[in-house]
């Protein structure tokens, strides 16, 4: 009978603490990600809320308003139609046609749930309407604006996205997705567009990486294969075959006898499916995975769809995966976080968007915080791989991304496809500049490119102009 109890005692205990650890995780999950909850259109509280309170203003980095609440109540965006349209997928839209943008992400804020009891009685006392928190954003409008215009001018008519974040604290400072459009005039066109023009591409569109994969295959390899970076690989016209399936080069390029750096600067894919193959499923996987790959994303400003590297099961679809083919798929901000993780000695820093919040009375309810994400490599493998991106920028695939008077590093990839069963092929390129007075890191995705165009041609170019421009604009992006 004693032991009996004494099980029982175990057993309440453990369920005590069971429950205990629970509650824990509940307070830190709303703690930390409660604006998810705030963000689904099912939450009635924050659809009462709205009716009784007025919203506050969103601003950009530099104070400048994005959005407001005018004296009838309705909510206000930018004069400027080019201005909104930039910024729209960031923002949302008073429709909610955008998912998860900020007048629905910080809900929390904007509508007064964070009040303080003493505030909600002088609000009551002083007998005026209730104002939600002033937000304000880490991103620049001006440098979305930009993006844009470089983008719609090099490739017009094209789709596609740009990202451009602080590298060193994980500050977003533009997310752009094309095509965009105007939430003051949301028309039965602009919802029957083909293009898409509600989908925020630049975290919600899962693309294949192509070549820009090829920075995780080098960091494993240079990890997990003694002497890699000696090694001679051998190039030439010939296709490889993997299980009867033939990868060849960008139109049929041969590259002869070349070390690792110079096929990572000259995109071999032959030479790095080999490398796939020689590392492996396991240990491939998990250099993807230490970068982020499989993982659930939940960044605390943001909503990014989890990137996925497949489990291969043939050795021409594991050969596939060592240039970011096979079924490989990544958004455009996870593959800038990958860039910015290069650039910052291996540690990835969680993309942030929310710069400081303020109460109605004055009050700075919170302020910036950067937070480390996840470490993908060691330092000393991110200052080689850094090396190999510059090589890209120098001499390589990625010439048309250098900016004068700024050390440019880069990857471009051009990625095969479908899309409504037909073949597509998207442009990118991924890359930082490699400055302690611009520490910033850059994704560009361009889509449907043309069979003879590549991530070199189409979306370097629209890089460089934007590092150009974040070069002369240094003060309003950096702290």
């Amino acid at each position: 009978m004693k032991q009996q109890r004494a099980r029982f005692k175990i057993a309440a205990v453990c369920l005590f603490g069971l429950f205990f650890l629970l509650a824990l995780y509940g307070g830190y999950s709303v703690v930390r990600y409660g604006n998810r909850w705030f963000a689904t259109n099912k939450n009635r509280r924050v659809a009462a809320q709205k009716e009784n309170v007025i919203a506050g203003d969103i601003l950009d980095r530099t104070g400048r308003v994005l959005a407001t609440t005018d004296a009838s109540g309705a909510r206000v965006y930018q004069s400027s139609a080019a201005a909104r349209r930039a910024v729209v997928h960031v923002l949302g839209d008073g429709e909610g046609q955008v998912s998860n943008g900020v007048e629905d992400f910080q809900a929390s804020y904007l509508y007064g749930f964070q009040a303080s009891f003493p505030e909600l009685v002088s609000a009551l006392l002083s007998g005026e309407s209730r104002r939600g928190d002033t937000v304000q954003l880490t991103l620049s409008a001006s440098l979305c604006e930009k993006a844009v215009e470089v983008f719609m001018r090099l490739q017009p008519g094209k789709h596609g996205a740009v990202i451009v974040l602080n590298a060193k604290t994980g500050e977003l400072l533009c997310e752009v997705s094309l095509p965009g459009f105007d939430p003051d005039h949301i028309t039965d066109e602009t919802k029957n567009d083909s293009g898409q023009p509600f989908w925020n591409r630049a975290v919600q569109a899962l693309y294949p990486p192509g070549s820009t994969f090829k920075t995780v295959t080098a960091a494993s390899a240079i990890e997990n294969i003694a002497g890699v970076e000696d090694h001679i690989f051998y190039c030439t016209a010939e296709p490889l075959y993997f299980d009867e399936h033939a990868i060849s080069d960008y139109q049929g390029e041969k590259h002869g006898s070349i070390h690792l750096q110079e096929a990572f600067a000259e995109s071999c894919n032959k030479t790095f499916a080999s490398i796939a193959v020689n590392l492996g499923q396991t240990v491939l996987q998990r250099t993807a995975e230490s970068f982020g790959f499989n993982e659930n994303f939940l960044f605390r400003d943001l909503v990014v769809e989890n990137s996925r590297f497949p489990r291969s099961s043939s050795e021409w679809e594991l050969a596939a995966c060592g240039f970011g083919q096979s079924s490989i798929v990544a958004t455009p901000m996870h593959m800038c976080l990958v860039a910015a993780a290069v650039a910052n000695r291996g540690v990835m820093m969680e993309p942030r968007l929310l710069r400081a919040v303020t109460a109605p009375g004055g009050k700075t309810r919170i302020t910036f915080s950067s937070q480390i994400y996840r470490t993908a490599m060691s330092g000393e493998i991110a200052a080689r791989l850094k090396e190999y991106m510059r090589a890209v920028v120098t001499s390589g695939t990625g010439k048309r991304a250098a900016v004068s008077g700024l050390r440019v590093c880069g990857k471009t990839g051009t990625a095969d496809s479908t899309q409504n069963g037909k073949p597509i092929a998207y442009g990118w390129f991924t890359g930082f500049a490699d400055a302690d007075q611009l520490p910033l890191a850059v994704c560009v995705v361009v889509e449907n490119i043309g069979s003879k165009a590549s991530g070199g041609s189409t979306a370097a170019p629209i890089a460089s102009e934007l590092l150009a421009w974040c070069a002369q604009h240094r003060n309003e992006l950096v702290d």
